[in-house]
């Protein structure tokens, strides 16, 4: 005769010990409001010991429109490998420094590269650029990405204003402890691309003889690109544009309350839409391509908007 199986007794507090650490989708370890903090001030402590440049415009340059950052008059560059504690760009097209200078008589610091939440960066990490910028002055912010269209009246090397970004990531940058230092705990998030701003480029670049478009963004996490299903979906629910980055410095820009235009550069049809794969390469022989249009309308940006 068999025995009766016994049950397993297993203390709450363990089995809950346990629970918690088993990461769900999409999770991070998050890290804590003050290392962060320690993380942001040595940085900005270690760019002001090789500069007192005070900037007031920041760029973030996307795959293959880091060349801008050439532009620049009287650069100071730093790479992010020589800040302490700091990130660093792995992916092509991304040179990985800080470029500090002025443009059109703006006084601006770029970033020559991004970091990505696919990189096995925390989105908390691929922020600290956006806060680090913010602690040495910048208050008007300009996003820039190489974008997939997922809007069939878009094509390769059409220039899209971000006028809204749906966040697909599975994450967001202002999880955990909330930096009180930078903005609260809530951030209102109904207005994040200024529209003041995208009017005014808008109009000062079709007098320029450039069309700008305008639609939303969507975040998706990569590094895989999407399927065509995920693209139907993406058109369903609003997206004219997909992408690996921008939503998480967006939102951390809001928070820190700065004013923000971000640009998307369609590089290529979004899966399913064109019976071609999809390849990094592509990207940057298309942004290549575009760069001088690109650069007209980040002139007039400068020079007319911010």
């Amino acid at each position: 005769m068999k025995k009766a199986a016994q049950k397993l007794s297993i203390n709450p507090g363990i089995a809950a010990a346990i629970l918690a650490a088993i990461p769900m989708e999409g999770q991070t370890e998050f890290e804590g409001g003050d290392a962060m903090k320690e993380r942001i001030e040595t940085a900005v402590a270690h760019i002001r010991q090789v500069t007192d440049f005070v900037p007031e415009i920041g760029l973030i340059l996307g795959s293959g429109l880091g060349d801008y950052a050439e532009s620049i008059e009287n650069p100071i560059r730093i790479d992010y490998g020589d800040i302490p504690g700091f990130p660093q760009s792995t992916v092509e097209g991304h040179a990985g420094r800080f470029v500090l200078g002025t443009r059109k008589g703006k006084r601006v610091i770029a970033m020559q590269g991004r970091f990505h939440y696919y990189e096995g960066y925390s989105q908390q990490e691929v922020v600290l650029p956006v806060r680090v910028m913010r602690q040495l002055g910048v208050q008007k912010l300009l996003l820039t990405n190489a974008a997939g269209g997922v809007n069939l009246g878009f094509s390769n090397g059409t220039l899209m204003l971000i006028s809204d970004h749906i966040n697909y990531s599975g994450a967001n940058p202002l999880i955990g402890e909330n930096l009180d230092d930078f903005g609260v705990r809530f951030p209102d998030m109904s207005r994040v691309y200024n529209a003041a701003c995208r009017d005014a480029l808008k109009q000062a670049a079709f007098e320029a003889g450039i069309e700008l478009r305008e639609g939303v963004y969507m975040m998706f996490s990569g590094p895989s690109y999407e399927t065509p299903a995920e693209i139907r979906m993406a058109r369903t629910v609003g997206a004219d544009a997909v992408g690996m980055s921008t939503v998480p410095e967006a939102i951390a820009a809001r928070h820190a309350g700065m004013e923000i235009v971000g640009i998307s550069c369609i590089t290529n049809m979004a899966a399913g839409i064109l019976d071609v794969e999809l390849s990094h390469k592509d990207i940057v022989e298309t942004t290549t391509r575009v760069l001088s249009q690109f650069v007209q309308v980040l002139d007039i940006l400068l020079e007319q908007v911010f």
